[in-house]
């Protein structure tokens, strides 16, 4: 417990100097979005692509921890439309939302856990879960949005492009291909990768911790609360149950459960105020679940090092 709380406490502290850094008013607020474009657009994909590029993955392995991870993400929101749905939830706008904030991962937090944890095979692990669960949580979102936001405009077409485009999935994709051809990186290449990609996790982190509104966690406290208890427990516990009957590799095992049992992405916030959601309870549920997620990972960590027998 104590390695587990010592590799992750870095991550959470990061955000809190985030926080404290756009609240103090140190760094213009002109730099927030910009950094943040430059992780997504860069710093990002470059980590990506080499720590797949570089990697020595079983492939057949690793299948079995597609199924997981994307097992658990469709059952809890199929559980959140039978059990909530648009009226509990208090209208189509706030159900969205709700689903959004338990089946979105910030994969920021993923990825430096993660590599904290286990290093470069934890993130080559984690790169795969990327690639599996960005575009299932994005046709499932567009797909509850279209159908349930305020207004809403676009639908599937929108979203296949975007996951086509998507930079993080571009950079996972090529990744995998340089990675069977079994070439190395060019000398001069390889380095300048590492580089940029050692920026991605810290200022990734820090303009997390930007964009978080404590004012926005203390509006709709039942709201923020289901989703929450179905981002940080149901979604990490069902892909447990599923990795155990599917057989998943130990490592490959606990990356899958880390990966569903982080906190709301950011770009939930952007979706929902594009396609007619809640954009306000969004930006609540994304700073809840940062925030308890500092207390609910290391929790499902130990369950998990206790079933699969690593850490």
């Amino acid at each position: 417990m104590t390695a587990i709380v010592g590799a992750l406490a870095p991550i959470f502290l990061l955000i809190v100097l985030g926080y404290g850094l756009r609240r103090g008013r140190l760094v213009a607020d002109a730099f927030w979005p910009a950094a943040e474009k430059l992780t997504y657009y860069l710093f990002f994909p470059c980590l990506l692509f080499r720590s797949l590029a570089t990697a020595e993955l079983d492939w057949l392995a690793v299948l079995p921890m597609v199924g997981a991870l994307a097992g658990g993400i469709v059952a809890v929101f199929a559980l959140m439309g039978l059990a909530v749905g648009p009226r509990r939830a208090g209208g189509g706008p706030a159900f969205t939302s709700m689903v959004q904030g338990a089946i979105r991962a910030n994969s920021y937090i993923a990825l430096a856990a993660a590599a904290n944890l286990y290093g470069d095979p934890g993130t080559s692990l984690t790169a795969i879960c990327i690639a599996v669960v960005v575009p299932t949580v994005n046709l499932l979102s567009v797909g509850v949005l279209a159908r349930h936001g305020h207004g809403a405009q676009g639908g599937l077409v929108s979203v296949a492009r975007g996951i086509v485009t998507n930079p993080l999935i571009l950079a996972v994709g090529s990744g995998i291909v340089w990675s069977a051809t079994g070439w190395p990186l060019p000398p001069v290449v390889d380095p300048l990768l590492e580089i940029l990609g050692r920026a991605a996790l810290p200022v990734g982190l820090l303009a997390v911790g930007a964009g978080l509104s404590l004012a926005a966690a203390r509006r709709a406290l039942p709201q923020i609360a289901t989703a929450s208890a179905g981002k940080l427990l149901a979604v990490p516990l069902v892909t447990l149950g599923l990795c155990l009957a599917l057989g998943v590799e130990a490592l490959a095992a606990v990356a899958a459960v880390l990966y569903n049992a982080n906190p709301t992405a950011a770009s939930s916030y952007v979706l929902a105020r594009e396609m007619g959601g809640d954009a306000q309870l969004m930006a609540g549920i994304i700073t809840a679940t940062t925030l308890v997620a500092s207390l609910t990972i290391p929790v499902v960590l130990l369950l998990a090092r206790a079933v699969f027998g690593t850490i």
